[in-house]
């Protein structure tokens, strides 16, 4: 099954992206750009979602 959650990317101030998923309570994650951010925040919510 396919889901799809909006996700929140921002650049801090080490130029590296951190990902919140707001409908996810703590699922966080960082990438060094933006396409490694969006890969790990996958991972992340797949993780996530598994655990409950």
């Amino acid at each position: 099954m396919q889901r799809s959650f909006k996700v929140v990317l921002e650049k801090n101030d080490s130029n590296c992206y951190t990902v919140t998923v707001p409908a996810l309570p703590g699922c966080v994650t960082q990438g060094k750009n933006k396409d490694e951010a969006l890969a790990r925040i996958r991972e992340a919510i797949q993780g996530y979602l598994e655990a409950l």
